[in-house]
Order: structure tokens, then sequence, then C-alpha cells
């Protein structure tokens, strides 16, 4: 005889760690499974930003925008000591493809979609301060605008995730890995194996949330559900010895004119990301010496005096849509795809940012809540406090 769960999901990465916290806070049983250690992937390779997403208002995403500025208020309200508000300044020099008042007007747009609220606010910084910024070079520079977004941990924000969803009563199994998924009237029976060996377990409703390992996953589901025409996208970061002490710089890539951050990070400097198509394993992906010399590249454009001999690289793993053109010109919503659109049992998270984490859970939870069994809710996931 099986063991059972309302909910099991496969993936310990943060939308894993967000559907297992909120699972388990309306009221379910739930299982996690994660083949490697929580955060092993993507979600400890992110540029480890909590943001709205203000390029996004160029390819009109409002509605994305708008949900991820208020899980940005959200997070700094329940995770205090993991998410902070921190200054970002956007340098405009003579040849940036954006005018200081394109980017005051999106810098507005921005501020309204947020609420306008205090973390909202933005201003023009004077040029007798320009002296301050971290050794930003100056030479043909127009203008400065300073707004304010999130920072964290996100390694860190994923375990705490995972502790409040434990706390609620949610187990998590690691390194355990999903062998096998067959559906049935009831949900499905899913094979597991981990260092104990292998087990079944039964579930009223099954949850894909693996990342860059998604579409495996969902080849060992019968019936083979849908797997989607998507692209893994490697985005790659470098450290640097010296440290930022104003906040982080939104810069242009001299070379493509893609968004690259400069950002404080431990006492060190990161600078990231590239957008690279990868399609080897997703467990091997690694830093390439263009993309390292690409950040370099912006190093010395925008912070001459900083080293810009790198300490450390890591490269992650996007899931982004598979469409013409440029990675980063494509959509970043969250996709879902279901085993049966009408009563699904199965619903797998396909791409999604590491802000919207919490909005995405509850999503998931209302395309299967019809199919779950009645359960008495224990906490709001808005409201409740991360552990420390």
């Amino acid at each position: 005889m099986s063991e059972r769960v309302d909910v099991l999901v496969v993936g310990g990465g943060i939308h894993g760690a967000g559907v297992a916290q909120a699972a388990a806070a309306a009221g379910y049983s739930v299982l996690l499974v994660e083949a490697r250690a929580p955060a092993a992937g993507t979600s400890s390779r992110s540029s480890k930003l909590i943001h709205g997403g203000l390029r996004y208002l160029e390819t009109l995403q409002l509605a994305l925008v708008r949900e991820s500025l208020r899980e940005r208020e959200i997070l700094l309200r329940v995770a205090p000591q993991l998410v902070k508000l921190t200054p970002f300044f956007i340098p405009v020099y003579g040849d940036t493809t954006r005018a200081p008042w394109k980017i005051r007007a999106g810098l507005s747009l921005y501020a309204a979609l947020g609420g306008l609220g205090r973390e909202d606010l933005f201003r023009r910084v004077p040029r007798r301060e320009w002296d301050e910024l971290d050794g930003l070079r100056t030479d043909d520079l127009r203008a400065v605008f300073c707004y304010f977004d999130g920072q964290t941990d996100d390694a860190a924000l994923v375990r705490a995730v995972l502790s409040s969803a434990r706390e609620l009563g949610a187990e998590v199994e690691h390194p355990c890995e999903l062998l096998a998924a067959q559906r049935s009237d009831s949900g499905y029976l899913v094979r597991i194996a981990g260092a104990w060996g292998e087990r079944e377990v039964s579930c009223s409703a099954l949850v894909n949330a693996a990342g860059p390992w998604i579409a495996q996953v969902q080849r060992r589901i019968t019936p083979r559900p849908l797997v989607f025409e998507v692209e893994l996208v490697a985005g790659t970061h470098l450290e640097l010895p010296d440290a930022l002490e104003r906040g982080v710089y939104y810069c242009e890539a001299p070379s493509d004119h893609r968004a690259v951050f400069l950002i404080p990070w431990k006492g060190r400097t990161m600078v990231g990301t590239t957008e690279t198509p990868y399609s080897g394993d997703p467990a091997l992906v690694a830093p390439l010496e263009s993309e390292l010399e690409y950040l370099r590249e912006c190093v010395r454009r925008y912070m001459p005096r900083l080293d810009a001999t790198p300490v450390a690289s890591w490269a992650g793993l996007r899931v982004l849509p598979k469409l013409p053109g440029a990675a980063f010109s494509r959509p970043r919503d969250v996709t879902f795809t279901c085993d049966d659109e009408a009563r699904p049992r199965l619903v797998a998270i396909w791409g999604g940012k590491l802000t919207g984490y919490r909005a995405t859970a509850l999503k998931v939870l209302e395309r299967l809540a019809p199919q779950l069994p009645v359960r008495e809710r224990r906490a709001d996931t808005a409201t409740l406090r991360l552990p420390t």
C-alpha cells in the first residue's frame, strides 16, 4: 500500500518551494522531492534581485511589472531579513540608446504601477554627486537617475521558504528523484527514489517545478503530458574583488545594449548577466570565456577603476518560450501546462521569475483546488513571516 499526500511537488528551486509553502499553508499534505539539493540550480544562480522589471515596460509587459512590484512589497514585509531596498543608478551617456526623458518617463510609469509608495520614489542625481558614485565613468555622462528596488540572497530565500513549508507540515526529501508517475482517477501514483531506496506515493495533484529539467520530468509521466516548446538560455555572472558602496548600477552593454547590472554582493561586486542559448545537460552549464569577456567589457566601460579580474563566476539557466528573436526581448511571464484543462491533476511551471514565486504558487493552487480535498487553511503566505 503506497502512502498518500494531497500535493506532490517535483523541484526544490524557488517555484517548487513556493508551491510547497502555499499548499501547506492552504492545509494540504505536501511532499516535495528534489533530485540534488534545494536551490542547487537556477535559484542560486540568479542576479539576486527582487524587482518589478523596469526594462519590461518597453515590451509593454505591464501586468507582469505590476504583479512583480506587488510581490516585492510583500517580500519586503514578510522577509525583511532577506529582502532589502537598494538604490539603483542608471547612467545616461551620449551614446546611450535611451534618452533621459525616456528613462524619466519609464521610471514615472514604474512608480505609478508600484502604487507611488516610499520604495517607488526616484530622482535625478545632481552633477555634484557624480564623483561619489563608486568611480562611475563621467566622460560624456549626460544624466544619472536613482530609483529603488529589492536585493536578496536567492539561495537563502529558497531555504527560508522551504523552512516555512516544513513548519506548516510539508515533507521535503532530497536527494530524491521522480522515476515515474501514472495518472489514475484520483490523481497520480508516483515512484520516487532516494538514499533509502524506492517507494510509491499516491497524490491527488502533481506539480512539476523542475526548472531546466522540466521536460525530462514531463517525459516520465503517463499518459505523456504536453512538453512545451522552450529554449534553455544560460546567464553568466562573475564576481570581482572590489566592493561597490552606493548601490546597484543598471548599465547598457557596449556591444548590444542589453541591460547588465553591477551589484554589491557580500563585500565584492557581482556583474551579470548574459543570455546564451544552451542545449546540453542542465547540470553542466558553465560560463563561456566569451560571456566573461562580455561582462568584463561592461565593467571597463562604466567602472574603469574596478579590478576586472574575476575571483568567481557561475552560470544558471532560464526556461524561455522558443520564439524568433533575441532572448532578451522575449516575454518573462510564467506559463502553465496541465494534463487536463477541465480537471487538472498535473500542473507544470515553465519559466517564471524569482520575484513572483509566491504569486506563481497561488496560480498553481487555483488550478488544482477543485480536484483537491477540502482542508482547513493554516496560514496566508502574504502575511506569514519567513523564518530567519
